[in-house]
């Protein structure tokens, strides 16, 4: 796809919204066989990949899905979370977004969680009223651009100034999609420790324990109260950030997980 225009793809992107809501509305599960190629992507050899994939696959669904509850619950409870990343060589993380009236998806490898991806491992949400700036230092690949370190700067709950180290100008393309492809439509809180390293994939690298990430475009319809739209837009880009050091995140101005450590976990510092 690297010959095929910016314009053209958001075209793409706009039409395939309706195909994406339709398959959005049956049970479905996304998933991979490690193949080569695969493992080829990820930077592993073959069977060193597909031990990557089976032990982020193969977990106790049962005991992380009670430990995942407890964020859920959080979140649920919750009406603001604060994020905060401190860095010498990176720009600093403090963005704040509201939650109240949303619920949580605890998603943990079941259609009974309204899980759709295997593996699985995050509790998510849909933020509003997206306030301050966020960092996010794992690269991902854009319509077969990579991009790398990138900044986004909320006020009244839109992205109102961005830079990336490299891709910038596929970011751009993905904010100028439509007017909600500037506004957060996903927190995402990875908690599968099965995950141990990023491969590039967005399936395993969002999943990953000690990571945050937040999505621009289209909220989930799951953690909307009945009879409300949310954010609505043709794209759902997420953007991730290790959380694994000098950091925090904060539900209702209380530390719920600092340096990668969920407060009911030891080693957790208050």
């Amino acid at each position: 796809t690297a010959d095929v225009s910016r314009e053209a793809r958001r075209a793409y992107a706009k039409a395939r919204k309706g195909v994406r809501e339709a398959r959005m509305d049956t049970d479905w599960v996304s998933t991979v066989h490690p193949t080569r190629s695969l493992a080829q992507q990820a930077g592993m050899a073959h069977e060193e990949y597909q031990k990557f994939v089976y032990d982020a696959v193969l977990r106790d669904w049962e005991a992380l899905a009670e430990e995942m509850a407890q964020m859920k619950s959080l979140l649920d409870d919750g009406e603001e979370v604060r994020i905060v990343t401190e860095r010498d060589d990176a720009p600093d993380t403090d963005v704040t977004m509201s939650i109240a009236g949303r619920t949580a998806v605890n998603s943990a490898a079941s259609v009974a969680y309204d899980s759709h991806n295997l593996p699985s491992g995050e509790v998510f949400t849909a933020p509003y009223d997206t306030e301050g700036e966020a960092f996010f230092d794992v690269p991902m690949t854009i319509d077969a651009t990579r991009v790398r370190n990138v900044r986004l700067v909320f006020e009244g709950g839109e992205v109102v100034d961005f830079d990336a180290e490299t891709g910038e100008a596929a970011l751009e393309s993905v904010l100028d999609t439509d007017p909600g492809a500037r506004r957060l439509g996903e927190l995402g809180i990875g908690m599968n420790r099965g995950i141990d390293r990023f491969t590039d994939s967005i399936l395993f690298d969002e999943k990953m324990g000690d990571t945050v990430h937040l999505a621009v475009g289209r909220a989930y319809d799951a953690c909307l109260p009945d009879r409300e739209s949310g954010n609505d837009s043709a794209v759902h880009v997420d953007m991730i950030s290790d959380v694994s050091e000098n950091s925090k995140m904060e539900v209702d101005g209380e530390v719920v997980q600092r340096n990668g450590r969920f407060r009911w976990e030891d080693g957790f510092e208050s």
